[in-house]
């Protein structure tokens, strides 16, 4: 069995997780809407990944919607005390399985009740606040009226840490001015690293960064150079791009998803994939080769 604990931990908030957790949004079915194909093996999953150490679980009840949080409570509540569910507010699905900005008090307000009745809890570990201004990825804007309605749900006691996805750094620090950010979830992995500065300055202040799409979401990462140093460490290149992340900085708390036991298996063989310094050199160009249009080589 996996020992996850080799990654690592890293503080959320006033609890401490291990580096590699688990995503939940792929336990939902096609295009992250409606039931699982299989529930059985949904809830499978979910039991394996904390069978095997995972304490990190994330997910949204807009994932479904309402799908994988009943799914996570139907396979571990009562919940074990050291896990850690991260949720996200600030979207709603429409019935054309669409993605839409949910961002009024009302709106907010329903989304964390709907995700503490789902989950079976009477508080919420970490809730996250997406930003819907763009669905392609971060966009400025003030973030002030969504985030205050959330710092009073907390107040409320229904939210116990707040955090922040598909943000700018500018809207990290209005976020701070408003409440304290416990960490920060945003699409990097090692051929996007847009957010390279903000990782950084993250980790310098103690916040966690956590990579959505880790392994290049949608579109699975595909590079030579990935592939050729996997085979050299006999490991598979979603391994080598995990363990990359892990050596990348000491904040950054990983959350691959899948709907597979076999895949969430290899996932967390990951812990025990330590890269050599001389391979890091070869990794980190895959980005400078995809910014400059060659394509990840």
């Amino acid at each position: 069995m996996n020992n996850v604990g080799r990654a690592g931990t890293y503080a959320l908030g006033d609890r401490t997780v291990k580096r590699l957790g688990y995503g939940a949004m792929q336990l939902a079915g096609p295009h992250v809407f409606g039931p699982p194909k299989d529930r059985k093996c949904a809830i499978a999953v979910l039991r394996e990944a904390v069978a095997s150490g995972v304490n990190h679980i994330d997910t949204s009840d807009f994932y479904g919607p309402h799908v994988t949080n009943q799914l996570i409570r139907e396979a571990l509540h009562p919940y074990p005390d050291d896990l850690v569910i991260v949720t996200k507010i600030g979207a709603k699905r429409g019935a054309d399985a669409s993605w839409n900005p949910a961002f009024s008090a009302e709106e907010l307000t329903r989304a964390v009740e709907d995700n503490l009745r789902n989950l079976g809890v009477d508080v919420l570990d970490v809730v996250n606040l997406r930003i819907m201004f763009d669905m392609h990825g971060p966009a400025e804007g003030s973030i002030e009226a969504p985030l205050a309605v959330l710092a009073n749900l907390q107040r409320e006691g229904l939210v116990r840490h707040i955090g922040l996805s598909n943000v700018t750094a500018s809207q990290v620090v209005e976020g701070r001015s408003i409440a304290d950010i416990v960490c920060v979830q945003n699409a990097y992995n090692l051929a996007h690293r847009v957010d390279d500065a903000l990782v950084d300055e993250l980790a310098a202040a103690g916040t966690a960064y956590v990579p959505f799409f880790p392994l290049g979401g949608f579109n699975p990462l595909q590079s030579t150079a990935l592939s050729r140093v996997a085979e050299r460490l006999g490991a598979t290149p979603m391994q080598v791009a995990l363990g990359w992340l892990l050596r990348r900085a000491p904040n950054i708390l990983l959350i691959p998803g899948t709907s597979s036991v076999e895949h969430l298996r290899e996932n967390l063989a990951a812990s025990d994939l330590m890269l050599p310094d001389d391979v890091m050199p070869e990794l980190d160009r895959i980005a400078t080769a995809s910014v400059e249009g060659r394509g990840a080589d």
